[in-house]
């Protein structure tokens, strides 16, 4: 956690922070999926282990999100994003975030499901009811975060995502 730390947060609960001025592009933190849910394995909530701090990968795959990283909230003008590289998932900053600056992700980018619920982020572009599925961002976001959707949700939503580029190129 040498970049980041944990505090109280504004958004919800406990945030993750910067602790050092981060770059845009540069790697802020590489994530533990190494405790991934199954029915031989399943969360044990007297553990302090809950849905909510899962996520939903290919295939499938849940795994729960250790510390730092199930600590970041979300927000709908995010300032980092998850991307897989090689099977190892990171968090890289989407924007120069300054040292105390709440680090955060807009939960929708790469998202699937019919979760909702109502956003705490406070930013002006804030959508107030977020759903979890990518394809029910207003479009407008879904080609602006096109570039930031990982490998594996192209692949599994290749239908989908094709058609938002037919869109991408009609624009």
């Amino acid at each position: 956690m040498e970049k980041v730390f944990l505090k109280a947060s504004a958004i919800n609960g406990i945030g993750v922070f910067a602790r050092i001025d981060i770059r845009k592009s540069h790697l802020i933190l590489k994530i533990d999926d190494s405790r991934e849910v199954t029915a031989e394995n399943p969360l044990r909530e007297a553990d302090g282990e809950y849905e909510h701090h899962c996520d939903y990968l290919a295939g499938g795959k849940v795994v729960l999100m250790q510390s730092p990283e199930r600590h970041i909230n979300h927000s709908c003008n995010p300032n980092s994003f998850v991307k897989t590289i090689n099977g190892l998932r990171y968090v890289f900053a989407l924007a120069d975030i300054s040292a105390g600056e709440e680090i955060t992700y807009d939960y929708c980018i790469n998202g699937f499901g019919d979760t909702r619920w109502h956003c705490n982020c406070g930013d002006r572009r804030c959508r107030q009811e977020i759903h979890s599925d990518f394809f029910h961002l207003p479009i407008v976001l879904q080609f602006e975060y096109l570039p930031l959707l990982d490998d594996w949700y192209i692949e599994e939503y290749k239908t989908a995502v094709e058609n938002l580029l037919k869109l991408a190129g009609a624009s």
